[in-house]
């Protein structure tokens, strides 16, 4: 893999320009019918249980409200249902996400500004949920962020323009709630296969001028 120089962009500088993607990917209707219930109910019904991939599923009421305020948060941050208000009062007061490959972490207002972007960059994008666990307050997630870039990257060496390309980024995401609210949420993005998928791999002075 192909680094830039210090002249241009480090490792680490470019991780962090795609800082908190990973939220705003969720899974299409199609793929997980449960996300559309979801969105109106407040727990999850028997049957909407069956359609997860979870490693246990017997679950106590209160981890049956967790995991539904988590599907919830991820339904409001797709391109075609996004609702910024919902997805930030998912959060506590004093929540953070923790985009902790990039090193950023987002509260309050920030947490809503990454989802229209996320949105503009992969307008299909979607989750694969791979496996879930719920145990108390904690819901931790296996998946696959899944979408094509179709909108403008802005790059330190400049404007990465969007080639159609596929993304199946393997990430973990790891939540943990209060009284019904996110305190933190710690995402895991595998940024580097991210970025060779869409024909950067951390060399955006070529990806830039090759278009």
């Amino acid at each position: 893999m192909k680094l830039l120089s210090r002249k241009t962009i480090t490792a680490t500088a470019a991780i962090a320009i795609l800082g908190g993607l990973s939220i705003a990917a969720a899974p299409t209707q199609a793929a997980s019918p449960v996300v559309s219930s979801t969105a109106v109910h407040a727990d999850l019904t028997p049957d909407d249980l069956s359609k997860l991939p979870l490693t246990d599923r017997h679950l106590t009421k209160q981890e049956r409200a967790n995991l539904a305020v988590v599907l919830r948060a991820y339904h409001v941050a797709e391109g075609n249902s996004l609702d910024v208000n919902v997805f930030v009062n998912s959060f506590a007061k004093d929540g953070v996400f923790n985009d902790m490959v990039a090193g950023q972490a987002y509260r309050g207002k920030a947490l809503g500004d990454v989802l229209p972007y996320m949105a503009n960059l992969f307008p299909d994008v979607h989750r694969d949920l791979k496996r879930i666990t719920v145990n108390g307050d904690a819901v931790s997630i296996e998946l696959s962020i899944q979408g094509t870039f179709e909108g403008p990257l802005q790059s330190p060496a400049g404007t990465v323009k969007p080639t159609g390309a596929k993304v199946d980024v393997p990430t973990a995401d790891f939540w943990y709630l209060h009284n019904g609210k996110v305190e933190k949420f710690n995402c895991f993005v595998g940024y580097s296969t991210m970025y060779a998928q869409m024909g950067v791999n951390f060399d955006w002075a070529s990806a830039v001028n090759k278009h």
